[in-house]
């Protein structure tokens, strides 16, 4: 089993696969009469397809034991899909760049509380992994006609591995 060993979640080692949720270093201006501030233009929500609409949920998700074994993958070729945990915690994002339709190896992120990600349409990643206890995300999807959900198993899992934290 091949093993993989998550680094900091930050918006340059993730920008092959999406977006970073996050206020740091964001664009923002003052709103409300100067008593609220705008975080503007974080994500780029994707939806195609007949009948494509955007869709907000809230999905509640229990921890896997770590490390995790990675024997698949996810993605969604009509829309992005993007988490913003509920909660100041961390979680455990994983992705694999295409290859020729097939995933290839894993990169894994840990992002840390306060960090959305945004998963751009087509981008395989791991399911959802919260550390340690179940956590609530808000979570920006697609919704509409068609097929926006393709599996990949892997014939050899990989064993994720988080880094020594704090």
């Amino acid at each position: 089993m091949t093993t993989v060993t998550a680094t900091p979640l930050t918006r340059e080692a993730f920008a092959p696969f999406g977006d970073v949720i996050e206020t740091a270093g964001a664009e923002s201006f003052l709103i409300n009469g100067g008593k609220c501030r705008r975080f503007h233009d974080l994500a780029r929500v994707e939806a195609a397809g007949a009948d494509a609409r955007v869709l907000i949920n809230i999905f509640r998700a229990e921890p896997y034991p770590m490390p995790l074994r990675l024997e698949m993958v996810e993605r969604h070729p009509l829309g992005s899909q993007a988490f913003i945990p509920l909660a100041p915690r961390p979680y455990l994002v994983v992705v694999c760049p295409d290859e020729a339709g097939r995933p290839g190896a894993p990169q894994a992120f840990v992002a840390h509380p306060g960090q959305g990600v945004n998963y751009a349409r087509g981008i395989w990643h791991a399911v959802l992994t919260p550390i340690g206890e179940a956590q609530d995300f808000l979570v920006v999807d697609r919704g509409g006609e068609g097929r926006n959900l393709e599996e990949h198993f892997f014939d050899n899992p990989f064993e994720i591995h988080l880094p020594d934290m704090p």
